[in-house]
């Protein structure tokens, strides 16, 4: 495996990475929503040997297939890795594209998640606003309004 140079690793991400934050209705939890960032690059698989290089690089993460368009996704969930890790990264090698407005917002929810506010009613709306401002041609299984109806709904 080769060692990547660090601005390499940012246009790459620039070009086929992701920064989002899913949310999943989940009757258990006080507010019945969870809250799951995740950072991840996608590329063919002609470039597997890249992807594990870049688990490598990042010393975090998993490595799965996806079905539907057919790629290897590298991709990190754990909100402790990405605020340790990746979010620091971007910081010293940052983003000039289009990226960087994403990275700004995954990094406050991330933050925030982090610090535990995605547990209070008021930060988790202020969080699922930023969220559904990111990734516009994204694809959601909840709509926000559905998402601030439950987040109106429930008694804590």
């Amino acid at each position: 495996m080769k060692q990547l140079n660090p601005w390499y690793v940012t246009g790459l991400v620039e070009g086929e990475g992701c920064f989002s934050v899913s949310f999943t209705l989940r009757k258990k939890l006080k507010l019945g929503i969870e809250t799951r960032p995740s950072f991840s690059v996608s590329l063919s698989k002609r470039d597997l040997e890249l992807v594990k290089s870049l688990r490598e690089f990042f010393k975090c993460g998993a490595i799965r297939y996806s079905k539907a368009d057919r790629t290897y996704k590298f991709e990190v969930r754990s909100v402790k890795d990405i605020v340790k890790k990746v979010i620091p990264w971007f910081e010293k090698y940052p983003l000039m594209g289009s990226k960087a407005e994403d990275f700004k917002k995954f990094k406050l929810i991330c933050q925030m998640v982090h610090e535990n506010k995605h547990r209070n009613r008021e930060y988790l709306k202020e969080i699922i606003e930023v969220a559904y401002s990111m990734n516009p041609s994204g694809k959601r299984k909840h709509t926000k309004e559905t998402l601030l109806r439950i987040l109106g709904e429930v008694k804590v």
